[in-house]
């Protein structure tokens, strides 16, 4: 999986749930799938409208009503519904899943399975800024799902992080070339 299309995906809170109950069987028709995520009319409108922007889902022709449609995965829709199922069934408890649903946690989680420094997640996560990058890491690593170390006896001192935990879960759950 390319991260730049879990990056995107990710930007919008609701993807991951909408895509996740699709992969479980729930009917995608709007007011099925607003039920069981629980998501806000207008926060799902537009994780929706993401969705169709990026390819991964499209209405489903000759079903629904205009005003009411029917959606269905695309080809690259069906793989990362997969992928967003595993991410979602990850969540423990209600924390973990508004974790799950900010904009860059899941991304940070994915590219730290093998530890990394600072500059190393930034790199990888090109469109990331320093501050963006920063609060995430400190959220992430508040709720244990990230773990920061720093060697002390290196000059200058350099943090490295990696996904623990509930986080570690995460990130096996999606499949990043090496």
């Amino acid at each position: 999986m390319d991260i730049s299309l879990l990056v995107n995906v990710t930007s919008r809170a609701w993807a991951l749930p909408i895509l996740a109950q699709i992969d479980a069987g729930t009917p995608c028709r709007q007011a099925t799938l607003i039920a069981a995520t629980g998501a806000g009319r207008t926060a799902f409108s537009a994780s929706l409208s993401h969705l169709l922007d990026l390819g991964l889902l499209e209405r489903n022709p000759g079903h629904g009503h205009p005003l009411r449609p029917e959606f269905r995965l695309t080809e690259s829709g069906i793989e990362m519904a997969g992928v967003a199922a595993r991410i979602m069934g990850t969540a423990k408890n209600r924390v973990d899943d508004r974790l799950i649903r900010r904009a860059w946690s899941v991304p940070i989680l994915a590219v730290t399975r093998p530890e990394r420094h600072f500059g190393e997640i930034r790199e990888r996560l090109t469109p990331i800024t320093d501050r963006a990058l920063s609060q995430s890491l400190q959220v992430l690593e508040l709720n244990g799902l990230m773990r920061r170390d720093v060697d002390s006896a290196a000059r200058p001192l350099r943090p490295t992080y990696r996904a623990i935990g509930p986080g570690a879960e995460i990130a096996k759950a999606i499949p990043l070339p090496a």
